[in-house]
């Protein structure tokens, strides 16, 4: 016998998860909140949704249609946010392109994606030029600046600058309805072999996302707690997932919201004081670089809080940012994931802990959010006890997660082999239901046979007084098949007291307590002024490998 199905009235409406509907909300609740971007405009929810409809209408009127697909190039601006909203909603499937790519790679995926047109920010008009003759499918190229008045020297055919469209446009366009499965966003993520894959997301899958975010965020009693009243100003890039998906759950709830641009350390610390910035989120290397800043010391941020992810947090950074009384703690997630699927947030019992006891917790790759089933399998595909020691790779399915890679069917399989997304990393579950990760798979050290977390090495060696930033890769080694080498930043003030032999000393206390075996201290350690990042701010280790490949 089956389940029952509910019966459906004739006349009874059937109500599509659609991005449009996310704006009803604040319309209701906070239509005088504001969107600041940088020191140089801000408006109220009722301007921001007038000027979503007006691009909407621009865009349909310059010939714009439903699928087609349109690029942004652009620096995290309340132009983005409009963005993330005007083109889903009338029918359209935003690309969010990285402007970090090579322009190999930045030609590639407007053209995998068949972008047709293009919304660009005249610092990239450079960029886009010297691979103009390659771009295939572009029509339409709108002009974004931060001055309605430039007129920038390119040879580029440009069809309009964004700002003097919208005053020709007006704010009663109709958002249709649509179905929830449309494509709404299509972004590539950059893998450390091959070409970028594209993954993409429907309007039912982002508005899910959001629901999942608001429940980590607001549903329980933990320090990054977060409501209405919260000042958000993202420090992902607005192309990388979304801006993790943020933006949609803070317009939702009509918060403040800020947009720094392109990142610099002085815009963004003004933004963050006089703003009175409350939540933000970011990968390790710029909270590094905020803490690092000179000035830090002279400001209050005791009301901030941050969410790490992209890389794992390091248990040295986390102490250096406790310190400046900044509550932060680790998430989880990929590309093909929209991100989120864990949350290092602190369990009731945990929050009065001391907060040496609390940093491991706040580091760790987090507790599953609602709808998120996650295991950790072994290579057969059995899944593995939650004992904080049972390591294997970590599968999961969540309402959404990429469905596949963008006209790509052979990865799509991959990726999702027996029904399950495959993240490609190593870890653990603990006996709270904690998720370590303890390496990616391509980034497990293997030695003599025993191998060794790249990761864990990095959370040694980054409590040390004296490291700034850390990476620690597998090099070739001809006895032993591969040996950990680390690369190491250190602080200004120790750069002529501390050396590569005093930090491989430094490990062997981790060996005496039977945190690390013997084998697991790096041959080398070399001292260096700085480390290879990818596009998106992560430590590049495909790029120090192949140094020394």
């Amino acid at each position: 016998m089956g389940t029952k199905k509910i019966e459906k009235s004739t006349s009874a409406h059937y109500f599509p998860l659609l991005i449009k509907n996310l704006l009803d909300t604040p319309l209701n609740y906070t239509p005088e909140r504001e969107i600041v971007y940088r020191d140089i405009i801000r408006y109220n929810y009722r301007t921001l949704i007038s000027r979503i409809k007006k691009q909407a209408d621009a865009l349909n009127k310059i010939g714009m249609e439903q699928g087609n697909i349109v690029g942004v190039m652009d620096w995290d601006s309340h132009r983005y946010l409009e963005s993330f909203f005007a083109v889903p909603s009338m029918g359209a499937v935003l690309h969010t392109i990285n402007v970090r790519l090579s322009p190999e790679q930045l030609v590639y995926t407007i053209n995998h994606a068949e972008d047709d047109i293009l919304l660009v920010n005249e610092d990239f008009l450079p960029l886009l030029e010297s691979v103009k003759d390659q771009i295939q499918t572009v029509k339409k190229i709108i002009l974004l600046t931060d001055n309605e008045n430039s007129n920038p020297d390119t040879s580029l055919a440009l069809d309009g600058e964004y700002e003097q469209l919208l005053e020709q446009a007006t704010d009663e366009f109709d958002f249709p309805e649509i179905e929830e499965d449309s494509m709404a966003t299509l972004f590539y993520t950059t893998g450390t072999t091959g070409l970028p894959k594209g993954v993409y997301y429907s309007h039912r899958q982002i508005v899910m996302h959001t629901y999942g975010l608001l429940s980590t965020l607001t549903g329980f009693n933990h320090p990054l707690q977060s409501d209405s009243s919260d000042i958000y100003m993202p420090l992902t890039p607005m192309f990388h997932v979304h801006a993790w998906g943020m933006p949609y759950l803070f317009t939702m709830l009509g918060c403040k919201q800020i947009y720094p641009g392109r990142y610099e350390p002085e815009m963004i610390l003004k933004l963050l004081t006089e703003e009175k910035v409350t939540f933000s989120h970011c990968v390790p290397t710029i909270l590094h670089m905020l803490v690092n800043s000179p000035i830090i010391n002279d400001l209050d941020l005791s009301r901030w809080k941050v969410v790490i992810g992209g890389s794992a947090l390091p248990q040295g950074l986390c102490k250096q940012v406790l310190k400046h009384n900044i509550n932060v703690a680790a998430a989880y997630g990929l590309s093909e994931t929209c991100p989120l699927l864990t949350c290092a947030v602190l369990k009731p019992h945990m929050q009065n802990w001391d907060i040496e006891d609390q940093v491991p917790i706040r580091c760790r790759t987090g507790l599953p959010t609602p709808n998120v089933l996650l295991r950790v399998i072994d290579s057969l595909g059995n899944p593995l006890p939650h004992d904080g020691e049972s390591t294997g790779e970590i599968v999961v399915r969540a309402p959404w997660l990429t469905q596949g890679y963008y006209k790509d069917p052979e990865k799509s399989e991959e990726l999702w082999e027996g029904g399950w997304l495959h993240t490609g990393d190593v870890g653990f579950i603990d006996q709270e239901g904690y998720l370590q990760i303890t390496d990616r798979l391509k980034d497990v050290i293997k030695t003599g046979g025993e191998w060794i977390s790249s990761l864990q090495l990095e959370d040694i060696i980054s409590r040390h007084e004296a490291v700034s930033e850390v990476a620690v890769v597998g090099i070739p080694d001809e006895k032993w098949g591969e040996r950990p080498m680390a690369k190491v930043v250190l602080f200004e003030q120790y750069r002529d007291s501390v050396g590569e032999q005093d930090l491989q000393e430094y490990f062997q206390q981790f060996v005496e307590d039977g945190t690390l075996p013997k084998y697991g201290v790096p041959d080398r350690v070399e001292i260096v002024d700085s480390i290879p990042k990818t596009s998106v701010g992560k430590i590049n280790k495909k790029e120090i490998r192949k140094h020394y490949a």
